[in-house]
């Protein structure tokens, strides 16, 4: 056959969901486009049950992930970097396209996306070093606090930083042991449905990570109001949408992370590792002391 009568493989994008592949339950699709808007691929509308579905999953997986050490998460966070620098050049062209970028342009956000998993991967088992510790207290007692996940997390992507925006939320997240349900960028969704790909050829658990594409208002309300979601980011919500969500969220008492003007490309900081941390604190007895000065 000759080259030019050859049809190309379209790609068909499917969300990530307790390790598999589904389509959505609803069987919708919505168009993507890339900058200029021309026509690029199908992604799933997620419905509300698929959501639902993910926080299943999110929830059955917790257990797993926040039982193993942090040395572990971070070999595991690590991996996933080594595997999207061996498919570098698709994310390349899914981020040059979906955000109108030039390939040099899109190869320097793929590269700091990268860089932000092994940044992410080397905190796992440092952040309870920073936040954790030894407190002075008024009396016989050993008073030690350690950080613990607090959950599942919703999390909003940015939606004009299709891949480095959903690393920078996503990956802090997981690195400190919770499970997460990510919603993609509404009008770039592809980079985040292919990094499912990436997860599940990776060595993260299955539930560990949920991705979801479709309107973030339409998945952000049932996530919001979902009494078994422990937290969510509003990265990726307007102004309008996210005091709906915060208001929701009220419900259970879920812990909120406002939407706030950040620099993706700038180095993070601890915040969004601390920002789903819960703090466990333990009081022991030192044993009374004797006239010589002796705990025992």
């Amino acid at each position: 056959m000759n080259a030019v009568d050859r049809l190309s493989v379209f790609k068909t994008y499917k969300l990530y969901v307790g390790g598999k592949f589904p389509r959505s339950e609803s069987g919708r699709v919505y168009e993507v486009t890339d900058s200029k808007g021309n026509w690029l691929a199908n992604a799933p509308q997620s419905s509300r049950k698929d959501a639902r579905d993910a926080v299943v999953a999110a929830r059955k997986a917790f257990g797993g992930w926040s039982g193993a050490t942090a040395y572990n998460r971070g070999q595991v966070l690590y991996r996933v970097a080594e595997m999207l620098e061996g498919r570098k050049e698709q994310f390349v062209r899914e981020v040059a396209e979906a955000e109108g970028l030039s390939k040099a342009k899109a190869a320097a956000v793929v590269d700091a996306a990268i860089d932000r998993w092994v940044w992410y991967a080397g905190w796992t088992d440092k952040i309870a070093q920073v936040v954790g510790g030894a407190n002075p207290v008024a009396g016989p007692y050993f008073n030690l606090s350690s950080p613990e996940p607090t959950g599942v997390v919703a999390v909003l992507a940015p939606q004009d930083s299709s891949f480095l925006g959903l690393v920078s939320v996503l990956a802090p997240v997981i690195a400190t042991g919770n499970t997460a349900v990510v919603v993609a960028s509404a009008k770039a969704p592809l980079a985040a449905l292919s990094l499912g790909e990436v997860l599940a050829t990776s060595d993260v658990p299955g539930g560990v990570v949920n991705i979801l594409s479709g309107a973030t208002a339409e998945l952000g309300a049932p996530l919001a109001a979902h009494q078994d979601v422990n937290a969510i980011d509003l990265a990726g919500a307007d102004a309008e949408l996210a005091k709906e969500l915060e208001i929701a969220a009220a419900d259970n008492l879920k812990r909120v992370l406002r939407p706030q003007p950040v620099d993706y490309t700038a180095t993070p900081g601890t915040d969004r590792l601390t920002a789903f941390l819960e703090t466990k604190t333990v009081w022991h007895p030192t044993g009374a002391l004797g006239a010589s000065g002796s705990s025992y």
